[in-house]
Formats: C-alpha cells, sequence, structure tokens
C-alpha cells in the first residue's frame, strides 16, 4: 500500500478510538422511548462496535469479543446468552473449510488445477482468452478456497504471464512499462474481482455466505434452511453473470493491443510440467474434499427423490447437519496416510492450526452473538419501526432489499465485507420479519452485495494485493469498481434474490 493510505488509515484509527466511546456514553444518557433498558444500552455498546468495525483502532476479532464482554459487564445479557453463539454449528462449518482449502493449498492442489485451465488448447496464446483464463480459474477455485489465498496464488501467475508480454514486445522493438501499460491493469483488475466473485458460488466461498446463513438460523428460526445445494443455485447463477458483467466492462476498458502472446502457453505448460505426477497427498486432498461435498449435496439429492419433509431428510440432517459434514472431510486430512513408515498425514496439526482463521471465527461468533441480542432485548422491532417511519408506512419488498442490498456495498467499499456483514446481517433479518417479509431474500441479497467492493485498494485482501503491484491507478479501480458494483447491486443481486432465491425456496 502506498504511504498515503498507511496516513488515512492511520487518522481512521485514531477517529474512531475516540469516536466509538464518545458515541456509546451519547446514545446511554439520551433518553429513547419506545425500547426497553436492556435494548437501550446494547444500542450504545452496539454504537461503539459498529464504529471500531469500521475505523479498527483494534483488531476487529477483539472488537468482537469486545461487544458481547460489555454485555454482560453492563447487565444486557448473562454470560451464557451473550457468549454462546461462539460454538454456533456454523463456526464448525467455517473451521472444516478452512481445513480443507489450507490442505489444498499445503499440498499444492491449487496451483495444479490452476495451471491445468490455463494450459488448456483452447486458451493458446491469445490475450484475450488468457484473460477469460485467468478470471475462470479465479472464480472457481475461491468458490472453495478463500479469496485472498486464491488472489496470492494467481497473482504471480498473472504477474508471469505479463512480463512474458513484455520480453515478446522487446524483442520486436517495442518496449512498454507494465505500470502504464492497459492490459496490465485489466489482466490486474480481473485477478482480484474474479477471486471475489468467485467467492459467492458456494457457501463457504466466502465468510460473509456463512455468516448470513448463521444469522438466518439465529433470528429467523422459523424462516425455511438453507442447504449447501440451494445456495448453490442463485450462487453460480450470480457468480456467472458478475463474471461476465466484469469480464466486458474490463476487457473493454483495457484492452490488449496485441493478437498473440508469443510465449505464454509455453511457460504455463512449463510450470504445470514443473509440478510432477499426482502426489498421494494431493489424491488423499481430492477424496477428503470429495466427501465433504457429497455430504453437502446428498441431502438435495435425497430430497429430490424422497420428498423434503420425509423421514430419511429429517434423519439424515439430525445426524449429518452440514457443519459435522464440513468437518468429516477435514478430519479425514489428519487419518489419510501419505507416508505410513514415517507416520505422515495428509495434514499436519501445525498446517490445520494456522489454516484456521481465527480472527474470523470470532468474528462471526460475536456478529452472531450481538445479532441474537438485538433479536432477544425487542431493538430490533425498534429499529424495524424506525426503517418503517423513515421510508414511509411499509416500504416495498423491492424498496426495502434494493436499500440493504446498497448500504451493504458502500460500508464493503470502505471496510471488511465481513464487518459490514455483521453491521447489516442482524438488522436486515429482524426487520424484515418485523415488516413482515420473508428474510432469507434480504440475506442473501446483503451476503452476494458484500462481495462487490470492487472500487478501492481497501475493499478487499485481492484489491489490495493487485493494488499493490503498481500496475492499477486507484482512479482505474474506482472508475471500473463502480460500474460493476452499481450494475451488480440493481441489475444482478436484486433480481436475483426477487426472483430465483424466491423461486427456489418456495419448491
Amino acid at each position: 500500500m502506498k504511504q498515503e493510505d498507511n496516513v488515512f488509515d492511520k487518522k481512521r484509527r485514531t477517529v474512531g478510538a475516540l469516536l466509538g466511546p464518545l458515541c456509546a456514553i451519547v446514545l446511554w444518557l439520551t433518553p429513547i422511548e419506545g425500547v426497553s433498558e436492556a435494548a437501550h444500552h446494547l444500542l450504545a455498546i452496539m454504537a461503539m462496535v459498529a464504529i471500531w468495525w469500521i475505523t479498527e483502532p483494534v483488531p476487529i476479532a477483539v472488537t468482537s469479543l469486545l461487544g458481547p464482554t460489555l454485555c454482560v459487564l453492563l447487565g444486557v445479557a448473562p454470560m451464557g446468552d451473550a457468549f454462546a453463539n461462539f460454538a454456533n454449528p456454523m463456526i464448525f462449518l467455517f473451521m472444516g473449510g478452512f481445513l480443507l482449502a489450507k490442505a489444498m493449498m499445503v499440498n499444492g492442489l491449487d496451483k495444479r488445477i490452476a495451471y491445468g485451465i490455463m494450459s488448456m488448447r483452447w486458451v493458446g496464446d491469445s490475450p484475450r482468452r488468457i484473460f477469460l483464463a485467468i478470471g475462470l480459474v479465479c472464480i472457481i477455485c475461491s468458490g472453495w478456497v478463500s479469496n485472498t489465498a486464491t488472489c496470492a496464488m494467481m497473482f504471480p501467475i498473472s504477474l508471469g504471464l505479463l512480463e512474458t508480454i513484455r520480453d515478446m514486445m522487446a524483442q520486436s522493438g517495442k518496449h512498454i512499462d507494465l505500470k502504464n501499460y492497459k492490459y496490465a491493469t485489466g489482466l490486474m483488475l480481473m485477478t482480484a474481482y474474479a477471486c471475489s466473485i468467485g467467492g459467492v458460488m458456494t457457501p463457504i466461498g466466502t465468510p460473509p455466505n456463512l455468516m448470513m446463513m448463521g444469522f438466518l438460523e439465529q433470528l429467523a428460526p422459523d424462516a425455511p434452511p438453507i442447504s449447501f445445494f440451494e445456495w448453490m443455485i442463485w450462487g453460480v447463477a450470480a457468480m456467472v453473470i458478475y463474471f461476465a458483467v466484469a469480464y466486458v466492462v474490463l476487457a473493454w476498458m483495457f484492452p490488449a493491443d496485441v493478437q498473440r502472446i508469443e510465449g505464454a502457453q509455453q511457460m504455463i505448460r512449463q510450470r504445470a510440467a514443473e509440478l510432477g505426477r499426482w502426489t498421494r497427498a494431493q489424491k488423499n486432498t481430492v477424496l477428503a474434499f470429495g466427501v465433504a461435498v457429497v455430504l453437502w449435496v446428498l441431502p438435495s439429492v435425497l430430497s429430490l427423490i424422497y420428498g423434503p419433509q420425509s423421514d430419511i431428510i429429517k434423519l439424515y440432517n439430525s445426524h449429518v447437519p452440514e457443519g459435522l459434514a464440513a468437518m468429516i472431510g477435514a478430519l479425514l486430512l489428519f487419518f489419510l496416510p501419505v507416508d505410513r513408515k514415517k507416520g505422515e498425514m495428509t495434514l499436519t496439526w501445525k498446517d490445520g492450526l494456522e489454516g484456521i482463521d481465527w480472527s474470523t471465527l470470532l468474528l462471526f461468533g460475536g456478529g452472531l452473538a450481538l445479532g441474537s441480542l438485538i433479536y432477544s432485548t425487542g431493538l430490533s422491532d425498534w429499529v424495524g419501526g424506525g426503517i418503517k417511519e423513515l421510508l414511509g408506512s411499509t416500504p416495498s419488498e423491492w424498496m426495502f432489499i434494493g436499500l440493504f442490498c446498497f448500504v451493504t456495498l458502500l460500508l464493503a467499499e470502505f471496510t471488511s465485507h465481513t464487518a459490514a456483514i455483521n453491521l447489516m446481517g442482524s438488522i436486515a433479518i429482524s426487520t424484515a420479519v418485523s415488516l413482515g417479509y420473508n428474510p432469507v431474500p434480504a440475506a442473501v441479497g446483503i451476503a452476494l452485495s458484500s462481495s462487490l467492493g470492487f472500487m478501492m485498494p481497501v475493499s478487499t485482501p485481492p484489491n489490495a494485493i493487485v493494488y499493490a503491484s503498481g500496475m492499477v491507478p486507484i482512479t482505474k479501480m474506482m472508475k471500473s469498481g463502480i460500474i460493476i458494483d452499481i450494475i451488480g447491486v440493481f441489475a444482478v443481486t436484486v433480481p436475483i434474490v426477487m426472483w430465483l432465491v424466491k423461486w427456489v425456496i418456495a419448491n
């Protein structure tokens, strides 16, 4: 990141450190009609937590622990209620996904997939096809591995391709500066954007997806549960359209000035050949991952055969919930041997511990804890009434979902996506319930919108990674990002949740 960004972050943290407690004290002392004492105090605590999530004077995970701690200390809720959600089943779905993703990275399976797609014959030496292939690899991998890890893997591959272009140009007497080369900017942005877009495909693709599923389970227990397969129906649809929009916009704004990139395919095939034959660890990782996917998808298959309310579905879901399916796949990694004589397994405990994003787990637990208290203290009804009064009578569902999706997007541009979800998720679901709307479309819309922060380097780690290359001027990121963001929210997200999501949950 550049010097001005560090200065901005420092000022943001300093202002937030002071503003958070100040707002909490003002709200605590200000009389508010229509809310209980517990809800009033919770509102003050949430104001501070929200400001600290956005400005990050302390790590986000610390703030997530601070919220429930203050709730117990100040009498909003007993400790058993405030901290119960740190053991929510969704936490273990997260944990299993992290372990499977770590095994893919440690054992080189992610690179094998990436180079396998990039070396396909249809890609060839065409800049447009390479552009497309880079994006496809990113969205496929980030649907199962973290967006940041996928971008970190694909970033050097993209750089290698750009260096090949520069060398090819130099041989023909044309010298280019990659930092001022349109195609280089476009390829970097495609690498970042596609990693974020791919995350919407599956529940485990990005933390906001699972967080919203957790909020639904906690705050709207009467809403129809979302299965892994159901999420993938609209997740894949959203991913395909988002990617098509991003590809068209970036190809139009940052076209290549050559018809062929001599040596690109040769470089990719050479890198793929260097990976050698499939290792035992890679085969074991595929097996463990495949077991988890089968267990995730099996309920939907059984539902089609026996009906969604059949006894076999109820029995399966009670014994193999999705969180347990993830843990079964993850635990297999510690039992499948790579070398029996040496006692080496597919994943070591040390690698497993490093593979778990403890910060995200704590953030998720803290968000669920505060979301649950918003509901139990009655604060959600007060917020819902305020929004209803602000919008005038009962707003249309289109307007309601569009508003929350847009606000989530704005927050996601300037703070972490998980923080944006924690701020908007519980409020949106609780408000939807109080207004008489099905909360599932609102929850899905917010989750999808949080993955669309494409304007700023601080919006997502993939944006920051490619921005640090020096090939992406912030003005170019903002121009391309705002186009994709606006189209993504209003022309893709809202219609998908209002039509496709409603159709899926109704059938």
